[in-house]
């Protein structure tokens, strides 16, 4: 039985591809699969087979689900390989989650023999870090969740106003025992300075 060796290649990153083997009479959805499995996608989203010449213009549509293709796409699991495959350098692209723009460049390589002890499908050769399905952002550190910005500013203003408040209450009461306590002590100096007067009269009496 033949064995199509395909490498599969993310259109948006050249360099990136993984090529693999599958029996000519394995299903369109057993290749899905394997892609998805390969590059660790999820495939939880719709995806599409397009037969195509070199010029890579889409033909035939083999689709995962009928609601996701047109109206003359046939189902992957319905589909072998070998009833599509026309040219030894047979050219497929392949769309994965089309909002996403997930697509790809699928090309015949290569047609072997089956290798009793191998199991197909077979990822053969991987090239390249695949990018990530999902792009995850995170809020820079040290900015609080603007859900709960605006509800917690103000709380904090009005604490800090208390705060302020409560200090320079405080800063008056001192000022004002200490202006107090130098008006005690003045009075006393004075006093001193009085007897003392009276005591250097006395002396020059005598």
């Amino acid at each position: 039985m033949a064995v199509y060796r395909f490498r599969v290649t993310f259109e948006d990153f050249d360099d990136t591809y993984r090529d693999i083997d599958i029996r000519s009479t394995q299903s369109f959805l057993q290749f899905h699969n394997t892609i998805q499995e390969a590059i660790g996608f999820d495939n939880s989203k719709p995806a599409s087979f397009y037969m195509s010449n070199d010029n890579w213009k889409k033909g035939q549509e083999i689709t995962f689900a009928k609601e996701s293709g047109g109206a003359a796409a046939v189902l992957m699991s319905e589909s072998r390989l070998c009833d599509y495959i026309a040219d030894p350098h047979q050219k497929i692209y392949y769309m994965f989650d089309a909002p996403s723009q997930w697509n790809f460049f699928i090309e015949l390589i290569r047609i072997t023999g089956e290798d009793p002890s191998k199991k197909y499908p077979a990822v053969t050769r991987v090239n390249g870090e695949a990018p990530k399905q999902y792009l995850v952002i995170e809020p820079p550190k040290g900015i609080a969740d603007p859900e709960f910005a605006d509800d917690d500013l103000p709380v904090d203003a009005e604490e800090g106003e208390e705060q302020i408040l409560d200090s320079g209450e405080e800063e008056d009461q001192d000022d004002t025992e200490s202006v107090g306590f130098g008006e005690a002590v003045d009075e006393e100096e004075y006093d001193n300075i009085e007897e003392r007067s009276e005591e250097n009269s006395e002396r020059d009496e005598f």
